[in-house]
């Protein structure tokens, strides 16, 4: 008896999946931190010979997480030409672009790549903190501090990807949020590039999320701005399932009208989702946006400044975010919920 429970419990150690790093929650101390700084005479961090605040093994908490992280879901490729698979946050590898300015006369009028997104304070891979804003559009979180460390707790929470929740003091008091992380599902980080059948599952409390830090940026009855965090209707839901790209523009169907570069928020949605919303789904930040960067301004989804999606990277030399209907005369992606194409004159 003794023997066969051994052998059933080492079939289910066998089984097993290899944990992760930080397995859940903290991972080992030693991954992050150093109590002296020199291992066998030798120093861990060389960019802080003294040591630094946190006992980290590389000059700031961004640079730590960064050196692993480039070795399982590359959030800083070396070459924004040449970016990492397409994931749900977008890629810090934007923020090195010397121009993402693909609207008119773009060439000779530059936006510099502190505009693609969030600025890391990550100095060992070349990311500084934003040069434009000091603080958060719409909220008062320093840019001098920005880092992964910001959004995420590297010791673990039981929320999506780590996110800080309601009540979190973050990076020592800068802030305290005050709303609770956002629900939603993510694929393993060793996946692919998103498709529209293997995507992040936004299912509710994005846009609350980013006001910890923002504001509440679009929902200023005082101001004439685009809603989030809203119920899209019916109107607007039916546009979504019906539209199926500038030269099909009511051929969709709900069934399979879920495009992951302009998702939205349901309780229904899963990583696999394909169908599109009903009027009770949500806007959310994360319907234009990547919470990380992207090759256009303000980490949009597509670059909201170009009349056709092959415009993007032609004025800038930057990296062109791929068109998911692959057509030249397919127009911006506003188009998925709120369909002006449709009298639009389609030339051959």
């Amino acid at each position: 008896m003794r023997k066969a429970l051994l052998i059933i419990m080492g079939l289910v150690l066998v089984a097993a999946p290899a944990a992760a790093f930080h397995d859940g929650g903290v991972a080992h101390c030693n991954g992050c931190h150093t109590m002296h700084n020199s291992q066998d005479g030798v120093l861990v961090d060389p960019d802080s010979p003294n040591g630094n605040p946190w006992l980290l093994v590389d000059a700031t908490p961004s640079d730590v997480c960064i050196s692993c992280h480039t070795h399982v879901d590359d959030p800083v490729g070396s070459d924004p030409l040449a970016p990492p698979p397409l994931k749900g946050a977008g890629n810090f590898t934007y923020l090195l672009e010397d121009n993402l300015n693909d609207g008119y006369a773009g060439a000779a009028n530059p936006i510099p790549g502190d505009a693609a997104g969030h600025n890391l304070v990550a100095p060992g891979h070349g990311l500084a903190a934003d040069a434009t804003h000091s603080t958060a559009p719409g909220g008062t979180f320093p840019a001098s501090v920005m880092g992964c460390t910001s959004c995420h707790d590297p010791h673990g929470t039981q929320d999506f990807r780590f996110l800080y929740g309601a009540g979190r003091v973050v990076q020592g008091g800068v802030t305290t949020f005050t709303n609770p992380a956002p629900t939603a599902e993510g694929l393993s980080l060793f996946f692919g590039s998103e498709s529209q059948s293997s995507h992040t599952a936004y299912q509710g409390g994005m846009s609350a999320w980013c006001g910890n830090c923002h504001g509440d940026f679009h929902n200023n009855n005082t101001q004439l701005v685009h809603p989030s965090g809203s119920t899209l209707g019916g109107s607007i839901s039916t546009t979504y399932n019906l539209y199926n790209g500038t030269v099909d523009q009511s051929g969709g169907a709900q069934a399979t009208a879920y495009l992951a570069e302009v998702p939205f928020e349901d309780a229904a949605n899963t990583t696999s989702s394909t169908a599109g919303p009903s009027a009770a789904s949500q806007v959310s930040c994360i319907t234009c946006h990547r919470a990380h960067a992207t090759s256009a301004p303000d980490a949009g989804r597509w670059d909201f400044s170009v009349t056709f999606l092959e415009e993007d990277g032609v004025e800038s030399g930057s990296y062109a975010i791929p068109d998911p209907y692959n057509n030249p005369n397919q127009r911006s992606l506003c188009n998925k919920c709120h369909n002006k194409d449709a009298f639009d004159a389609i030339t051959p």
